[in-house]
């Protein structure tokens, strides 16, 4: 069940003005960005008048909210947004896009109908056309937007390399939303040739071809090829009328017993279906798009429209990819700091426990870093995100350090108190004084060293301390009448060795943590070399998955037209099925070579990365 709705009110996401043309509302984009979850976006477009608000209000499970009107002027002008709970789907946040009426004569310059039909399919995972009456020649004639997409979307940025190259609408299949065609106030009996068929075959049969070549047939065959080639996924719902024409001005104040059963029951049906079915929202590699994702995309088409240029859809995931690409290496980062701040205890009593915390906290960053990127430029944000978790790192242990060194001069400190006492008293002034003065301080350095939680500086503390200590020494040494000159000689050189060995072992100390660190970022190193093999091979998999389904689909409709006696076309779609599988075959067998190379590039940005870290 869905719960407390995100928005009381749809708002304009994109507005349709006659004086500015298409702009993105800031109100919406405000709206998306607080929305981190996928989500399955269900647009709606048609003629205007239709009775389309009715059902995207209903989807939302309100009688009101997307604005009905009473007459025949159109009330959605641009796209309208509504964000909901997803009823079915937990996790996932429901879009609702209520678009403007096509056809609207009193808008005079019907130029944006075809682009607010472009950015609906753009950016829908579920399209609903929604029409009255029947599917006849004038319901296709009125979608001629369909035949307009080729034109007013490109795939790629770069130009077709060759005549034998597929052209971009030959893969629209790959992003395009699922279709699902509406028909209000139908009338007629679901049959054909004197026998019932079902909702699917009536559309199937709707858009079956007609043979010849004349400009008419042409015509004719056009929307409906158009159809089958972007649209595999189709779905068809028919509608009675809801209830007496009196009432039909003001049908979201009517309550079910005022409308008519089957009709209640065939928007029952139509809202199960499209909750249960609609897909998230992805782009290309079956990247799952969230609100703010959605938004920025909005933004990015409506850019290019206004500039005069085709949306294209590999410049709008680049655009999209360094955008979260970015945001995915703060994201990390942040983690990455919030748990290392929430685990270390300062001082940790060994570099080795430090770097064991940081070792788990940077693999949860990096699993974070690798669900939200992109493939696009990965190398470069991934190497971003080494150097700056390296650098936080490098804090920590800092800090660690300082927070050792404090702890442990304190204790010092306090332990020799009475030492210095006696010092400042002249307690070791007297035959024996060296002696008394060496057994105080093996004294201290027993009690010192069997103190807990002193951490990693315990050892260089102790030996400044010692060292520091060493010039009063000497001066009770001197002063002690109960050493012969031998002794007093003897007692020097044993202190030397003392010293020595003290300060060995504190560089021994040193060089070892610098070991560990090494070793650390080799492991570091090899944990961002295999996450970056996974990921790439997992998006390799899913664009060849992708392109299978592609292929499938060619095939399938290349059977039907076969099957329907369009050999001409039927050998058409061989042929561009033949390409698929040429390209397919080349991608897969290039794959292993490009995620090599990606590798590499990692391999040598973290080192240049290391190499200015020390």
């Amino acid at each position: 069940m869905a719960s407390k709705i995100l928005m009381p009110v749809p708002v304009c996401l994109i507005e349709n003005s006659q004086r500015k043309g298409l702009v993105v509302q800031q109100e919406a984009l405000q709206v998306l960005s607080k929305v981190t979850q996928p989500v399955v976006v269900v647009a709606i477009a048609g003629l205007y008048r239709t009775g389309k608000s009715y059902l995207m209000n209903r989807l939302a499970r309100q009688r009101k909210g997307f604005s009905l009107g009473s007459s025949v002027q159109s009330h959605t002008k641009g796209i309208w947004m509504w964000c909901v709970p997803h009823p079915c789907k937990p996790g996932h946040t429901l879009v609702l896009l209520d678009t403007e009426g096509l056809g609207d004569v009193e808008k005079g310059d019907n130029k944006n109908d075809t682009w607010i039909f472009v950015l609906t399919v753009l950016l829908s995972s579920t399209l609903i056309y929604n029409s009255k009456g029947t599917i006849d020649q004038q319901a296709m004639d009125q979608l001629h937007y369909v035949v307009k997409l080729s034109e007013h979307i490109k795939l790629k940025a770069a130009p077709e390399k060759s005549e034998d190259e597929l052209k971009d609408s030959e893969k629209f299949v790959l992003f395009f939303p699922t279709f699902v065609w509406a028909v209000r106030d139908f009338t007629l009996r679901l049959e054909l040739n004197g026998k019932e068929i079902s909702e699917d075959e009536y559309l199937e049969n709707a858009l079956k071809l007609k043979a010849g070549s004349s400009p008419e047939i042409e015509h004719y065959n056009q929307p409906r090829e158009c159809i089958r080639q972007f649209f595999p996924g189709r779905k068809f719902f028919v509608f009675d009328q809801p209830a007496r024409k009196r009432d039909l001005d003001h049908l979201e104040e009517l309550q079910d017993d005022e409308i008519e059963p089957e009709f209640l029951q065939q928007v029952e049906k139509f809202c199960s279906h499209i909750w249960e079915k609609s897909p998230p929202k992805t782009v290309r590699g079956s990247h799952l798009v969230t609100g703010k994702m959605l938004g920025k995309l909005a933004e990015t088409y409506v850019k290019t429209i206004q500039s005069g240029a085709v949306p294209c859809l590999e410049s709008a995931v680049v655009a999209l990819a360094e955008i979260e690409n970015t945001a995915a290496v703060k994201a990390a980062v942040t983690l990455y700091e919030d748990l290392m701040k929430r685990q270390v205890k300062l001082p940790m009593e060994t570099l080795q426990e430090l770097l064991e915390l940081h070792t788990k906290c940077e693999q949860e960053a990096l699993k974070l870093f690798m669900a939200r990127t992109f493939e696009d430029n990965i190398c470069y944000f991934q190497a971003d995100l080494i150097r700056q978790v390296q650098q936080v790192k490098e804090k920590f242990c800092t800090d660690n350090e300082q927070a050792s060194r404090v702890k442990c001069e304190a204790a010092l400190k306090d332990l020799s108190q009475d030492m210095e006492r006696r010092i400042s008293d002249g307690a070791y002034s007297v035959p024996g004084g060296y002696k008394l003065f060496k057994g105080d301080e093996q004294a201290l350095v027993g009690k010192y060293r069997e103190l807990p939680g002193k951490g990693v500086k315990a050892d260089a503390v102790l030996q400044e301390f010692l060292q520091r200590k060493q010039a009063v020494a000497k001066v009770i040494l001197n002063a002690d009448v109960s050493l012969t000159e031998k002794d007093k000689e003897l007692k020097s050189e044993q202190d030397r060795n003392e010293r020595a060995e003290q300060e060995r072992e504190v560089q021994r100390k040193k060089e070892a943590e610098e070991k560990q660190k090494l070793q650390d970022q080799l492991r570091s190193c090899e944990d961002h070399r295999l996450q970056l093999r996974k990921k790439l091979e997992e998006s390799c998999e899913k664009q060849l998955e992708e392109h299978q389904k592609m292929m499938s689909h060619k095939s399938k409709e290349k059977s039907a037209l076969l099957n329907d006696g369009f050999s001409d076309k039927a050998n058409y779609m061989q042929l561009v099925n033949s390409r698929l599988e040429q390209e397919y075959c080349t991608t897969k067998n290039s794959y292993m070579s490009w995620i090599n190379i990606m590798i590499s590039i990692l391999m040598g940005l973290v080192s240049v990365v290391f190499s200015f870290l020390k």
